[in-house]
């Protein structure tokens, strides 16, 4: 059933055929490549993390999958599809107790591949996306979410652009990482902050105060030096309740970590560390160059999750589907999921070779997929 305030109506959001784009374009502008031609297909065989063959189900989005298994292929013809399917890994978590939870998924069907902060067109999305999750959560469980914004001018501009939204929600509630108590200098430049954004009281002030303590908390829109404010928020307003870290590409701010001006890594350690992601999608496009013609293989694949499935590396096809060619009870590194596309596209190098070394390079990991040791939980892992 379509929803009246969702303004975002993409189909296939994860295909590339024209005339709307792909999430991130597939181009092979000279040649196409033979092993996903149509006219030549082979056959892909999803394999676990040492080489033994699996047997996931048919599609994630249809009722009669075995949700514990993972999915052959995945192809969602709308934003509706994804949204069912987030919502129903969430529901899944929420029913196994899990508390600290992860959805990350392409907010736009677009050719911007990663996020950006200051874009209107993601923030709202998101939070079009997020509230639409919340209605259809809403269908399987009792919740009474609240959405939390990095600021009170964000949450003003939001309750301001999706008043019907959250009007037709039951139990919905809205909140600012500004509800934090700070000390005396913070206060002080948050003050200044708000009278440059010209944060003043307006109409819509406490319309959506929860009116009982909710049961879900979201953060959505949210960037790496707001995550300690999170963890902040969470210590305080919901230590035992369910935190939702909505579409924060994790991987790309935990990258700053340790930066300057930024959080410390430790915050990855003790809080990050503490989140399982229950849907997840990360597209990813790579290329290689060969000795034979077309000399340079372009090729896509995405690291998938949906929860209580386990991980899987998912291969673009020339349809726009992904199919799965690997997978694992545990999460895959970045440099894992490279490995597992080109072996099954047949490029990888002799192991120990060369040549191996050379396209490898020293690391082929993060620094927060290598600290195992210093994890105070390894459920981002799981």
């Amino acid at each position: 059933m379509a929803m009246p305030f969702m303004a975002l109506r993409f189909s296939s959001p994860l295909s590339g055929s024209p005339p709307r784009p792909s999430l991130i374009p597939f181009h092979l502008p000279f040649h196409r490549v033979p092993i996903l031609s149509p006219r030549l297909r082979i056959t892909i065989q999803c394999a676990t993390k040492d080489n033994k063959e699996a047997t996931p189900s048919a599609a994630a989005s249809t009722q009669s999958f075995d949700p514990k298994k993972g999915v052959a292929l995945y192809k969602p013809k709308s934003y509706e599809v994804l949204v069912t399917d987030a919502a129903n890994s969430l529901a899944y978590a929420l029913q196994d107790g899990k508390t600290r939870l992860e959805i990350d998924f392409p907010p736009l069907p677009s050719n911007i591949s990663s996020y950006k902060g200051s874009s209107d067109e993601f923030i709202d999305a998101n939070i079009q996306l997020a509230l639409a999750i919340v209605r259809k959560l809403q269908e399987k469980r009792e919740t009474r979410a609240c959405i939390v914004f990095p600021d009170k001018p964000e949450k003003r501009r939001a309750s301001q652009l999706f008043k019907a939204a959250l009007d037709s929600i039951e139990g919905i509630s809205i909140g600012s990482l500004d509800d934090v108590p700070s000390g005396a200098v913070t206060t002080f430049f948050k003050s200044i902050k708000n009278t440059l954004d010209f944060d003043f009281e307006d109409e819509n002030e406490g319309r959506w105060e929860p009116k009982e303590p909710p049961t879900l908390y979201i953060f959505i829109n949210c960037s790496t030096r707001e995550l300690s404010v999170i963890e902040k928020y969470v210590e305080k307003y919901g230590q035992s309740t369910p935190a939702l870290l909505f579409n924060l590409e994790l991987d790309t701010l935990r990258a700053d970590l340790g930066l300057l001006g930024f959080p410390t890594k430790d915050l990855h350690y003790r809080f990050l560390s503490q989140f399982i992601p229950v849907f997840y999608i990360r597209i990813r496009e790579y290329s290689k160059t060969v000795a034979v013609a077309p000399f340079v293989v372009n090729y896509s694949g995405a690291l998938f999750r949906h929860y209580p499935g386990p991980w899987q590396v998912m291969l673009k096809q020339a349809d726009g589907s992904y199919a799965c060619v690997a997978e694992s009870a545990t999460r895959f590194t970045l440099g894992e999921t490279k490995e597992e596309l080109l072996r099954v596209l047949g490029l990888q190098e002799e192991q120990g070779s060369q040549l191996e070394f050379l396209r490898r390079g020293y690391k082929s990991s993060t620094w927060w997929e290598e600290d195992v040791e210093l994890e105070l939980s390894s459920a981002w892992r799981s």
